[in-house]
């Protein structure tokens, strides 16, 4: 049987439905920044961006744009009721002092034991760019992340030992990809789901690597 890759937003929508109520949520530049428009209706989820927002909402509708009002990533977005401003030292004690319940990131690379890699290639003349990741990978309670699982040469984003320079060690509680979910344990991945169509085995053969069931 045929599988279909999910879309960006079907993605978002797939991480967006794994955050409990009343969760403090960071979502991290690239992708991650999509989960915020799929929150599921009723469920209060407080979203911060690092750069000094707390209770940040879904992006604006066209034309209701206000470049005062960004995420991490530059993005216009929109700030719900009761939300708030504070300075950018305070936005990283939120995130090194363990008050984020989850932080959703995007990576380079993750290791089956949940080694993330997501700041640097290592290539010669590359813009070192870590920002926040290191403090959100470690200082939230769990750590998504979010990305293609295959790179444009159709290799597998999910390793067994990360070659890029780490962001954080054993840190990834789960992996979210348009392919399929998945959990990384100290003894390797685990199976969440895939989409339909896409068996166990041949995830293993795209990945290459074991996954329990």
């Amino acid at each position: 049987m045929a599988y279909q890759k999910r879309t960006k937003d079907q993605l978002a929508a797939r991480v967006a439905q794994d955050i409990h109520d009343g969760a403090y949520v960071n979502l991290g530049i690239g992708q991650p920044t999509a989960v915020a428009n799929h929150i599921p209706a009723g469920r209060e989820v407080i979203l911060q961006s690092e750069n000094g927002i707390l209770g940040m909402g879904p992006g604006p509708a066209e034309g209701l744009e206000d470049y005062d009002l960004i995420n991490a990533g530059k993005q216009p977005v929109t700030l719900l009721q009761g939300g708030a401003y504070f300075h950018h030292a305070d936005s990283f004690a939120m995130m090194r002092g363990g008050h984020l319940d989850i932080c959703v990131l995007g990576a380079f690379q993750v290791s089956a034991r949940g080694d993330l890699a997501n700041w640097s290639t290592g290539e010669p003349g590359a813009i070192p760019a870590v920002g926040g990741a290191m403090d959100l990978a470690i200082g939230a309670k769990q750590t998504w992340v979010m990305m293609d699982l295959l790179t444009k040469k159709g290799e597998s984003k999910i390793v067994e030992r990360c070659t890029y320079p780490l962001t954080g060690v054993a840190c990834v509680k789960r992996i979210y990809t348009e392919l399929c979910t998945l959990e990384c344990t100290p003894q390797g991945l685990k199976l969440i789901d895939t989409v339909e169509g896409l068996t166990r085995a041949e995830l293993e053969t795209l990945i290459q690597l074991p996954i329990a069931a």
